[in-house]
């Protein structure tokens, strides 16, 4: 067992482009499906108290999560879909969360602060070998 379990990850060392783009998918999918929630259901946002009046701001960031994640996902426009998503979650960390204690319950801080890493991480250095982008030119 350990033996079959040592060739397994030896084998997976030289494929970690297969799992950076995974990630840089799985991120994209949830950014957009977080997105698609804020839009079809907007009774939900008002639920959480905000204002009527920071409604249209809300829409704008469900629109951002939609497109930008869509972006993410595909890996087409890589930089540009994480770069309309850092300032969201840039907000979400040093305004929303403010004051909010670590290991809170449901979508907390720790949660905010990885999503703004991932971005970051594909902001700086692009989608990565597997992506609709690479079959097109080698820029992002």
């Amino acid at each position: 067992m350990i033996k079959r379990l040592n060739q397994f990850t030896t084998s997976m060392d030289g494929k970690t482009a297969i799992a950076y783009s995974l990630i840089r998918t799985f991120l994209g999918i949830a950014l957009s499906i977080r997105g698609w929630i804020m839009l079809s259901r907007p009774e939900s946002i008002l639920e959480l108290g905000v204002d009527h009046s920071e409604f249209i701001w809300v829409s704008l960031i469900g629109v951002s999560h939609l497109l930008g994640g869509g972006l993410l996902a595909f890996g087409f426009l890589t930089r540009l879909g994480a770069a309309m998503q850092i300032p969201i979650l840039f907000s979400a960390i040093f305004f929303v969360y403010k004051g909010t204690p670590l290991m809170m319950g449901g979508q907390s801080l720790e949660l905010a602060v990885l999503v703004f890493f991932l971005l970051c991480i594909y902001f700086a250095f692009g989608a990565g070998p597997m992506s609709i982008r690479d079959k097109y030119s080698k820029e992002d």
